[in-house]
């Protein structure tokens, strides 16, 4: 491991969490009552790199039993390396793939793991921050997102995807990136725009392993294409260290993400980690430059409907100070409620509240 560069630097400020007091030490402001509560910078903040290795990894799995990989502390900056879900590299190859295109540490990885499942996605982590204890929030800035690789795959399989009945049968396509272009060449006459994000980004659960496919209140698969770099992302911390986790690279996605893949691919993420004491949420939360995030997630889709549109609900009572009947109301006609994935053993959707239609003291 390199030794951290250590920098000077304050943490941006963040609203969508519960307006309550927040970790000493770090700075963020907080508008309570009509008055401004500020907390101090550290003095430093350090940036780590971590590479995707064998001893890196965690294949298939959360746990707040895992040991973490990194330690860092609240306000420190993680860059890693993650693995794309297209397979080894013979999988890759017979799909068109040349052996020099595909990573060096993919191979090591494959050939070396073999604390695997009970899911399949290769997450890099776990990464304690220090500060962080059960009834924390940990707030993950993304603050830049690379694609590794020329190229992503996309895959369906027998009994996967929202229409198995319909595809009976495994399919895998290889489709090539232009990483300066930021598009995706899908088919002749198709090109898509790329918008990279991290599939799966999440925290331990309290006890054991989970599998890393369904998403729940500890984040994880949420498959939300919103959270490119630039956004930032409230987990509700279970475990001591949180043991933040990340991989399931995508180049880009519908939401939906109906066959079960996405245009998955290699991906480099830069992550800053602030730890917020005592300030609890039920799921998770993410926040744009233009929307405030809320999400839900369950095997029944109206069940996760009425998770992410309670929790706005909850979001615009406590920090935007509205009453419960105008809070549902303007969830009413101003917040779009959308399917965010439909083939992960929990479905999830996501609430959108624009940050635009906030006025004067209600916009901080």
């Amino acid at each position: 491991m390199p030794h951290p560069l250590v920098v000077v630097r304050a943490p941006a400020r963040s609203s969508f969490v519960p307006a309550r007091l927040g970790s000493p030490g770090r700075a963020f402001a907080l508008a309570i009552a009509g008055v401004t509560l500020a907390f101090a910078p550290p003095l430093h903040a350090a940036d780590y790199t971590l590479p995707a290795t064998p001893t890196t990894v965690a294949w298939g799995y959360y746990s707040g039993q895992s040991k973490p990989v990194l330690t860092v502390r609240s306000g420190d900056t993680v860059r890693l390396q993650a693995l794309s879900t297209c397979g080894p590299p013979e999988r890759m190859v017979s799909g068109g793939v040349k052996p020099e295109d595909i990573p060096a540490y993919t191979a090591p990885i494959y050939n070396e793991v073999k604390d695997i499942g009970p899911g399949g996605h290769i997450l890099t982590g776990p990464i304690a921050i220090e500060e962080a204890e059960p009834g924390d929030v940990l707030e993950v800035q993304i603050l830049k997102v690379d694609i590794d690789v020329d190229f992503a795959c996309n895959a369906f399989g027998l009994n996967r995807g929202f229409l198995p009945m319909e595809y009976p049968y495994s399919r895998y396509k290889i489709i090539p990136l232009d990483r300066k272009k930021m598009t995706a060449k899908f088919a002749p006459g198709i090109e898509l725009p790329l918008h990279p994000f991290f599939g799966s980004m999440g925290v331990a659960p309290a006890g054991g392993k989970i599998d890393s496919a369904p998403p729940f209140a500890h984040a994880g698969n949420m498959d939300n294409k919103e959270l490119i770099a630039g956004t930032t992302l409230f987990i509700p911390v279970a475990a001591k260290g949180a043991l933040f986790e990340a991989g399931d690279g995508h180049a880009g996605q519908g939401n939906g993400e109906i066959d079960i893949t996405a245009l998955e691919t290699y991906l480099s993420g830069t992550f800053r980690f602030i730890v917020h004491k005592n300030r609890h949420l039920l799921w998770p939360r993410a926040e744009t430059p233009e929307y405030y995030i809320s999400m839900g997630f369950s095997k029944d889709l109206k069940e996760a409907t009425e998770h992410a549109v309670r929790d706005m609900i909850d979001f615009l009572v406590e920090d935007k100070h509205l009453s419960r009947d105008d809070a549902y109301m303007l969830s009413s006609v101003a917040v779009d409620v959308d399917i965010t994935q439909l083939v992960d053993g929990n479905v999830g959707v996501h609430a959108m509240l624009p940050k635009k239609i906030f006025t004067g003291m209600a916009a901080r």
